[in-house]
């Protein structure tokens, strides 16, 4: 038979599992009720929405500053600076339509994609400047369109990695989720 010591620190025990079973529910629900999406689709859809904005603008820019012949760091600011316009406005469409107004939006704009745009065009820009060649390379040469498609899928895990986080916490992409149904 156990010891009157025991079986307190038993039921002290199942006391302090029961809480933290509360507690690690609360929190699940809290931060991971996504509209039956899990953390991971929803961090992958996220990371797909940036650099779909990332590569619209970063690409528009890339072929408006070789085009037009501007140093390098003139057509890279040109690209990084359209790519957080296109992914800012990508982001904006849902938030529109369900009638807030830009002054609302803002706020929720820049929280939900500042830090993933920021990650995707600082590894993407850097790879390009790695390569050899790359920002001298015409529009018409692989090199320069092979170079961003390759900073590109490097930086992808990043930015996933950085939208899971921010989800799991309830921001990033989080904010905006409730607007996009």
């Amino acid at each position: 038979m156990a010891s009157p010591e025991a079986h307190a620190q038993s039921r002290e025990t199942s006391a302090e599992q029961g809480e933290r079973g509360h507690a690690a529910a609360d929190h699940q629900e809290r931060h991971h009720d996504h509209g039956g999406q899990s953390l991971n689709s929803l961090a992958t859809s996220a990371t797909l929405h940036c650099l779909t904005g990332c590569a619209a603008g970063e690409v528009t820019g890339m072929a408006i500053g070789t085009a037009l012949g501007w140093g390098n760091l003139a057509t890279i600011a040109l690209a990084v600076g359209l790519a957080f316009l296109f992914g800012y406005a990508l982001t904006s469409i849902p938030l529109f339509r369900a009638g807030l107004t830009f002054t609302a939006a803002l706020p929720i704009i820049l929280a939900t994609d500042t830090v993933s745009i920021a990650i995707m065009e600082v590894i993407d820009n850097a790879f390009v400047m790695l390569i050899p060649g790359a920002m001298e390379a015409g529009l018409t040469h692989w090199l320069l369109w092979a170079s961003i498609a390759g900073g590109f899928a490097i930086a992808f895990p990043f930015a996933w990695w950085a939208n899971r986080y921010m989800l799991a916490r309830g921001k990033g992409h989080a904010l905006v989720h409730e607007y996009m149904h």
